[in-house]
């Protein structure tokens, strides 16, 4: 009988589960593409190579759906359980909310175990894959965007320029300059033309361009004596049209998942990171070590220096010299070198600090990194635990009342993560603590919510809360007779 009913709640548990997965991850999804999309426009890339892309990228937010995900599911699916009754069925029959919410628990184990798995040895490599697409994409795919104004030199053989760019698609030129790159045996080549035009050619491999009213400058004795040279000068040809064809096959054709990119922490499993943070951690001594020298060793020389000077006037108390004595233009030096030593020594002290900032936020990063691998596997049994205990403490299933609650829960969860994260990377609290400080403020919530659900309690009845504060509303509130009996 048992075995039926956690079949039947596993079930009901996974009908919302894949249904809110896939709504979750397309929304993510769509975040990515909004905030990569000028990556994407105008590079040339196939429909095929995007997909691949948002693929790479999408599997990475796996690790913050899931626990969003069994948040949400477990309240949809304890609130349809007690909107239907079927929970006080339940305990009519004598199976406690304890034993109702065992196989539920045991399947976000199970899951929370695979989010580990997964965020171990599977997202590094598709990390790994987005990192270097993007960045190849960022470095071929552009060189078919020209910038007005600027000498262009990723065109294999060739260095142009544009004064203007204009057209839907940036197919209108003006002013155009066009250099061959040539050896010494190879014929030098300019072309300048008031205005051009780019027309697709038939074959993709090259980039047609259609130019009008302008020059082709050219030397036809590359090689040959310098004598000869001088007595032939180069050779200018007037066009009123000129179709040029220019091969970018080199560009297109280059792989853009070729690996380039291969030392990022995001890129390794969490034994791997472990060797990373230490050694960051020796880098960093060897680095905080370095800055306390510099400090305290211009630190001293300023004091060595002042020392010297107190013991010359201690030796010599009649050539002390006193501020109100001296020559203005005198008093004026002293007060200029002393505030020229300390300016130095602040300005030393404030580099010093810009140089640290970096090295105490990469730390943070990776360190978060890491523990973020174990710390969102916990963070899907804490949620379940509170999905799971409001969902039979509202009683409302569907996606109305439960949908606004995860989304409470989830965003005081994202805050708080978020937070801490950025003191942790500015150094003003240790990195390890501030990855678990989400689940050490939720876990105590998910504690007291299971306890409140296991009591019965009317957490969320609102005639209990009317009664409790009856007794100050009515010192606010006048008694009024009936008017008929007025």
């Amino acid at each position: 009988m048992l075995k039926i009913l956690d079949r039947y709640i596993i079930k009901t548990f996974f009908g919302p589960f894949f249904f809110i997965f896939s709504v979750l991850f397309f929304i993510f999804i769509v975040n990515i593409i909004w905030v990569q999309l000028g990556q994407f426009m105008g590079k040339g890339l196939s429909t095929f190579q995007i997909l691949k892309l948002l693929f790479y990228l999408g599997v990475s937010v796996i690790s913050m759906v899931l626990p969003l995900t069994i948040l949400l599911a477990s309240i949809m699916s304890f609130g349809e359980f007690g909107e239907r009754y079927e929970l006080a069925a339940m305990k009519a029959a004598g199976i406690s909310l304890t034993r109702v919410m065992l196989p539920l628990l045991g399947v976000t184990i199970v899951l929370s175990v695979m989010l580990y798995f997964f965020s171990n040895n599977i997202i590094p490599d598709f990390q790994r894959k987005a990192k270097n697409m993007l960045f190849n994409i960022a470095q071929t795919k552009p060189a078919l965007n020209f910038t007005p104004g600027q000498f262009i030199d990723q065109i294999p053989g060739y260095m142009v320029k544009f004064d203007k760019i204009t057209g839907e698609s940036g197919e209108n030129i003006d002013g155009v300059f066009i250099h061959k790159k040539a050896t010494t045996y190879d014929n030098q080549q300019s072309i300048v033309a008031e205005k051009g035009k780019f027309v697709p050619a038939a074959n993709k491999n090259y980039l047609k361009l259609i130019l009008y009213n302008g020059y082709v400058y050219e030397d036809n004795f590359a090689g040959k004596a310098e004598n000869v040279r001088l007595k032939q000068p180069d050779q200018a040809i007037k066009f009123d049209s000129l179709t040029s064809h220019f091969d970018v096959s080199e560009i297109i054709n280059k792989a853009i998942e070729e690996e380039k990119i291969t030392d990022d922490y995001r890129f390794q499993t969490f034994n791997q990171l472990d060797k990373t943070i230490n050694q960051t951690k020796k880098d960093n001594n060897k680095f905080f070590t370095n800055v306390n020298n510099d400090v305290l060793g211009q630190t001293n020389s300023v004091i060595t220096y002042m020392d010297s000077k107190q013991n010359r006037s201690k030796a010599k108390p009649k050539q002390l010299l006193k501020l109100d004595t001296v020559k203005n233009e005198k008093k004026l030096e002293i007060i200029n070198n002393a505030y020229t030593r300390l300016e130095n020594l602040k300005g030393t002290v404030d580099g010093k600090n810009n140089e640290i900032d970096p090295v105490v936020k990469y730390y943070g990063k990776v360190v978060i990194y890491q523990q973020r691998i174990v710390t969102y596997s916990f963070t899907c049994i804490i949620f379940f635990l509170i999905g799971a205990s409001l969902g039979s403490i509202i009683r409302k299933g569907g996606m109305g009342l439960p949908v606004i609650i995860a989304i409470v829960i989830f965003i005081i969860f994202y805050v708080i993560n978020v937070g801490v994260e950025n003191m942790a990377w500015s150094g003003k609290i240790n990195p390890y603590l501030a990855a678990w400080i989400p689940n050490i403020v939720l876990f105590p919530f998910g504690i007291w919510m299971t306890y409140k659900a296991l009591t019965d309690s009317q957490l969320f009845d609102a005639e209990k809360y009317k009664a409790f504060f009856k007794p100050v509303t009515k010192l606010f509130v006048k008694n009024q007779e009936h008017k008929r009996y007025q």
